[in-house]
């Protein structure tokens, strides 16, 4: 790991950023074409790629983050990461001996009888050995890394530098994205990463979730050598998923393989509790008898009681087709920014509803989740990350599926598997029952109902457009009239200071200082007009 300087990180960092937003407001300020937007994010992606190479520790995890904020971020940008991973130099075996000896309270070989020196995999948060204990069983030894800690703070205050300067400053489109949440979030993600003792508890979770669960194996853990920064689990050997040579030797299918996966994860998905959020080939193997492994807990999400009942909510909504319904879940899921327009979602939803499940099969999977990208960067939605971390486990076993059983549809795999799923919930007749709304005799009255809430919807409509229009017409428009005056204010400072007059970079200097001011200002009243409106209905 490279340790440097905490001036030299953070300014190397901070000229990144501060970069790339004069390159946005340029291009913003020269309405260049979509075709250049398309190349500069391309290069803005290939120079952040390089940096966070160059400076390793949290920042390669973040771009891991980032990667998979498709709703968010140019797709151009997001190419440049998809690929990134989160392979650092090992650390020295003196550093890791002595948080070995801290963490246990003495010397190493008191709780074990060998341990191997060079180490099986290296990560930027931890890394991990194959050692021997006193009664002879393998395991797996997960140490975190020298310094992260310090590492974090530093990369995590540049971060929220970065945030607020963003939230502030950048024209971000509508101003749909909540960079505050967003920072929030991935703050959330990696101190959760940090903390070994949480990975030990998704690992015991997930252990007594299965543990009646005879296809699937996850490693034993010994807690009395567990502690915040090591971790000591099972040894556990399989056949990657990938191994094509391997696969021919496991005892099952490659079709039970994966009904198996579906089998294992789809209770993760629809269910309260943990589910693995990074079930890449290296963390999801099978055993020689047909046993799905699973392993590395470090990156799980968690499905609250209250996510669970709204998102049971909203495919009840959509098996019955209402719209409206559907709607208020993903606001109550989190979906929806403040300034959602529900009428216009309600009718994206009908329209993105209206093909049947057997035109799916026929469908460009990945064409249309671009579309959908596309669709949500449009729109007020920022997608939570415990979701975004949701719907990649779901493509990361969409694609292992493809793979393992390249001749069968993932959609005729996993119908079997949901329906039995269905069965065995308590709540199956509400499925069918909502099922039924959606048939002509019963929209009948669903319609009747709609249009006894015409009046409430009407009025709800109109203060949202009020809103909009003061929100995004007076305020944006004074916030952009305040930053370019900002700029020219801070071009007159470096002039004058180029041509060494005072006069001029003096006159610079107060534009720069009031424009500043007034943005503030600005900024302070859209936030507060924001927070008001909802709470206090107008006519």
């Amino acid at each position: 790991m490279k340790v440097q300087s905490k001036f030299i990180r953070m300014t190397k960092v901070l000229s990144l950023a501060f970069t790339i937003f004069l390159q946005i407001y340029w291009y913003k300020l020269r309405r260049k074409p979509e075709s250049e937007w398309e190349k500069l994010w391309g290069k803005i992606g290939e120079r952040f790629r390089k940096t966070l190479f160059e400076l390793e520790g949290l920042l390669i995890k973040i771009g891991q983050i980032l990667s998979i904020r498709s709703d968010l971020l140019p797709h151009a940008f997001i190419k440049q990461m998809e690929d990134l991973t989160d392979h650092v130099p090992p650390s020295k075996w003196e550093d890791i001996e002595k948080i070995l000896e801290k963490e246990w309270g003495g010397s190493i070989y008191q709780h074990i009888e060998s341990i191997e020196k060079e180490a099986i995999a290296s990560a930027s948060i931890g890394e991990v050995y194959q050692a021997l204990l006193k009664n002879g069983t393998k395991v797996a030894v997960k140490v975190q890394r020298p310094n992260i800690q310090s590492i974090v703070q530093i990369d995590f205050r540049t971060l929220g530098m970065i945030i607020w300067f963003a939230d502030h400053f950048v024209p971000v489109p509508k101003g749909f994205i909540n960079f505050q949440m967003l920072y929030k979030e991935l703050r959330e993600v990696i101190e959760r990463e940090l903390d070994f003792a949480k990975e030990l508890e998704a690992l015991q979770s997930f252990s007594n979730r299965f543990s009646d669960h005879d296809t699937v194996k996850i490693p034993n853990v010994f807690p009395e050598l567990c502690t915040k920064k090591v971790l000591v689990m099972e040894w556990v050997e399989g056949i990657k998923l990938t191994d094509v040579e391997g696969l021919k030797q496991v005892e099952i299918s490659r079709k039970e393989i994966a009904q198996k996966l579906i089998e294992l994860f789809l209770p993760q998905w629809l269910e309260p509790g943990y589910f693995h959020a990074d079930p890449h080939p290296g963390n999801v193997m099978i055993s020689q008898e047909g046993k799905i492994i699973l392993l590395d807990f470090g990156m799980v999400g968690q499905i609250s009681k209250r996510d669970a009942s709204y998102f049971q909510a909203l495919i009840e909504a959509f098996l019955a087709k209402n719209y409206q319904k559907a709607v208020e879940c993903l606001a109550q899921l989190g979906f929806l920014l403040p300034d959602a327009d529900t009428q216009a979602m309600e009718r994206l939803l009908s329209e993105l509803l209206s093909f049947r499940m057997s035109e799916l099969k026929n469908m460009d999977l990945l064409a249309l989740k671009l579309e959908m990208n596309d669709l949500i960067q449009a729109l007020p939605i920022q997608v939570p990350t415990r979701f975004v971390f949701l719907a990649r486990s779901v493509g990361t076993i969409e694609g292992i599926l493809r793979n393992v059983a390249p001749e069968e549809e993932p959609l005729d795999l996993g119908k079997p598997v949901f329906i039995d799923w269905l069965r065995n919930q308590s709540n199956k007749w509400t499925f069918i029952w909502q099922w039924l709304q959606s048939q002509p005799i019963f929209k009948v009255l669903h319609s009747a109902n709609e249009f006894l809430q015409t009046p409430q919807k009407f009025e709800q409509l109109k203060e949202t457009e009020q809103r909009r229009k003061f929100l995004f017409i007076t305020q944006e428009n004074h916030k952009k009239q305040m930053f370019q005056l900002l700029l020219v204010g801070l071009m007159g400072v470096g002039f004058g200071l180029y041509v060494m007059n005072p006069f001029i970079w003096k006159i610079g200097v107060g534009i720069s200082a009031a424009s500043f001011v007034a943005y503030l200002g600005a900024s302070y009243k859209q936030k507060k007009w924001m927070k008001y409106m909802p709470e206090k209905k107008r006519v």
